[in-house]
Order: structure tokens, then sequence, then C-alpha cells
């Protein structure tokens, strides 16, 4: 069996982001909007008032200030609130697919690679831009890498369990290289309508490069230690959208297929499965919690974060050791743990232990340990 490592890492982030002053008053105006409407049925108690929202009820729900969005025009019309994306042909590339290949393309740069040296693409998201052909093949093609490639959906914890496949496949000699791709248009799928949510996500894409380690050319080579990975069902993190919404009767509204959440709900329930799987994990490879130089967690609310990471470290964490990074790009779904990597790995020295987690709808939640070589 070889050693697997992660050897290079990208990120595309869209050229356009909205602050969160900008989305609250396109949010309140279509609020105001909406109440004026429905004046006498709010008076009469048949309609219920939509509250208004404010930036510092964002910071303080998320710890979110902004968010990068693959169109900022269509989110702040108040008439549309989605982004306005262009109908491509069947003959061009997806969106999906050109914002993963972009972060392919850092990854493999970044490890001294080339496209035809890697055997396996796997395209790991939330949603996908469409059901087949896989998105990875695309992803594949436009690279232009050898061997195969393949989708895969758990969620925010998509990279984790795209990692553990990679890592398997990489030390099984099933590839020679990998590429773990996530690309994430969450504001596709994000009621923008709705106060409680509409704050949430940002759109992005990043990648992973995973290899042998004795035969690693980069200077970054994170050895893995292990993956571990946990699911239990629940609707509190829903999505509704499917190809079989139209043939559904009744037929579901807008609202419904699109992201929903009982926040409350997913904090308690959450929180202590990943700081079990966190701490099980850590436990399982000999190390302690103190061991662990740095963690790169999911980046969906600031608050989660902090108590996971003190659940584990039995103490409040430093930014140093868990970097956040969603106040920049709000909750990037599976793409957020490996912006951190990312972007706050370059100080890790020799020896060093990080652990990359991920945790979401269904629930799911996956953690990649690893140490720097």
């Amino acid at each position: 069996m070889k050693t697997a490592a992660i050897t290079g890492t990208g990120l595309f982030t869209p050229a356009q982001s909205i602050s969160n002053d900008e989305l609250v008053a396109c949010y309140n105006a279509y609020a105001e909007r909406q109440n004026q409407q429905q004046a006498e049925a709010i008076a009469a108690g048949q309609a219920e008032a939509l509250p208004m929202s404010s930036s510092e009820f964002i910071v303080k729900a998320s710890g979110i200030k902004a968010r990068y969005v693959v169109d900022k025009s269509g989110v702040l019309d108040i008439d549309i609130m989605r982004p306005r994306i262009e109908l491509r042909g069947n003959d061009r590339p997806s969106l999906l697919a050109e914002m993963g290949a972009e972060a392919a393309r850092q990854a493999l740069a970044r490890a001294g690679r080339k496209p035809e040296d890697v055997d396996l693409v796997i395209v790991a998201c939330s949603n996908l831009q469409r059901a087949y052909p896989a998105i990875a093949v695309e992803v594949q093609s436009l690279l232009g890498c050898p061997g195969y490639a393949y989708d895969m959906n758990v969620a925010c914890a998509s990279a984790a369990f795209g990692v553990q496949a990679a890592v398997n496949a990489v030390r099984q000699g099933d590839a020679r290289a990998a590429l773990v791709v996530n690309p994430e248009i969450c504001s596709g799928h994000l009621n923008w309508r709705n106060r409680d949510c509409h704050f949430i996500f940002g759109d992005a894409a990043t990648a992973m490069l995973i290899e042998p380690l004795d035969s690693a050319v980069s200077t970054l080579r994170f050895e893995v230690l292990g993956t571990r990975l946990a699911t239990q069902f629940s609707n509190n993190i829903r999505n509704n959208f499917g190809f079989l919404n139209d043939c559904e009767q009744p037929r579901r509204s807008w609202d419904d297929v699109l992201f929903r959440q009982e926040g409350r709900k997913v904090f308690k329930e959450v929180v202590p499965m990943v700081a079990e799987l966190l701490l099980g994990h850590i436990a399982e490879l000999g190390l302690k919690p103190a061991d662990v130089r740095r963690f790169f967690l999911h980046q969906a609310n600031l608050g989660m974060n902090e108590l996971i990471a003190r659940k584990v470290l039995g103490r409040d964490p430093s930014r140093e050791e868990a970097p956040v990074i969603l106040d920049e790009y709000a909750n990037t779904s599976s793409a957020g743990s490996v912006i951190a990597m990312h972007k706050y790995h370059a100080d890790l020295k020799a020896g060093d232990v990080a652990v990359l987690c991920g945790f979401g709808a269904g629930y799911s939640a996956g953690s990649v340990i690893f140490r720097r070589h």
C-alpha cells in the first residue's frame, strides 16, 4: 500500500462580491414591498409581515460579512433575487466545470504536475449543474486527464468524502494521482428572500491533488494519516430540487425546492456529532487534540466552528488554530474547509499535524488528518 499525500491546492474565486450592507438593502426593499402589498391581510391576521434584516443581525448569527457570487446584479434585483446565468449550448463547457477546472489547474501547478499525470478526477459538491453526463468527466476533458472520473454529493462534507475516495485509489494503485474538485454555485440554491438564510452562502471552487508521498515533487506535501466519515439521516437541512419536480402533483413551490434548514436543531445536533467524530479519529491515530496544530473546519457558522474546536481542545481555540474565511467568503459548502487550508497552510512546519473537516446536510461529516512532510 502506498502512502498518499496532498501535494497541491487550488481556489477559484468569482470576481463579484456582495457586502452585508448591499444584501440587506436589497432584502429589506423586497420585504417592505411585500408587506405593503399584504398590508390588509397582515392587519387581519391572515398573513405575517416579513421581518427586516440588518448587517448586525447577520454578523451576530453567522460571522459572515460578505460573499463572492457568480452574478451580483441578479441577486440584488428585487424582482429576481437570484443569479442570472447565461444559457449555454451543449457545445460549450458548463459553468460548474469551468470553475472546477480553474481550481484544478492551480492545484496541479502547485504540485508540479501536469494533467496527464492524473488518472482520477472526482467532482464532489453540494449541487451538481446537471445529472449527466458527469461534471467530473467534463472537468477531466477540459484538463486533458486520462483515466476515469465521477461525481459525488455528500453536501457540505463532500470534500472530505472525495479525499477519502482519492486516497484509497492512490494507496491501492488504482490511480497515479487524483484530483478532488469542489465547485460550488451556492447562490443558485439559496432563497435570497428568506430573512433567516438569505445571507448564508457564497460561490467558489476548490481542488486538491492527492498522489503517492514517495514520488511527489511538490514542496507542499501533507501525508494523509487517516480519514473518517459518518452519516446520519436528518431533514433539518434539505434541498428538494430534482428531476421529478415537474412530475409531482401538486407541484412544489419554488421556495420548497431551495435550501432550507432548522438552524437551532442543526446547531444542537451537528456540533456534538462532529466533535465526537474528531475526538475519535484523533485518538484512533494515537494522537491527542493538543498534537493538532491547525483545524481547517467547514466554514458554515462561526459559532459552530468555535464550539466544535472548544469541545475538541477543551478550551477556546485561537484563530491561528482554527482559521476563519467565512467572513469574506460566507458558507461555500464543500469548498469552505479547503479554502481555509489553501489560505492558511504555508506556515505549517515539518511534523505539524492538521485536520480538514466538513459537515452538513445528511447529516454528513468527514475528517482528514494529515502531517506536513
